[in-house]
């Protein structure tokens, strides 16, 4: 039976094997406002799956769901310098 394997170890790691780039964490770093309040968002309605709505759990989905809602704005209006682009 021939050996059909690979002859050297591969000198340059794959594309997919690479960490996250600075401008890739500076980006999850902009936008962790918006995923902390979609996260409590999630959890508030988790909680509310199995369980009759009550007065101050449509208090809480309420509030989770403005978070999210000024997250998204406050995001959105955020200016975002791209590199070497423009003056």
């Amino acid at each position: 039976m021939k050996h059909i394997g690979a002859l050297r170890a591969v000198v340059t790691a794959y594309e997919h094997d690479r960490g996250p780039t600075a401008a890739e964490l500076d980006a999850i770093g902009a936008e962790m406002p918006l995923i902390e309040a979609e996260v409590a968002l999630l959890d508030v309605q988790i909680a509310l799956l199995d369980r009759p709505v009550s007065e101050l759990d449509e208090r809480r989905l309420r509030r989770a769901r403005r978070r999210v809602l000024a997250a998204r704005r406050q995001l959105a209006n955020r200016t975002f310098v791209v590199p070497g682009v423009g003056a």
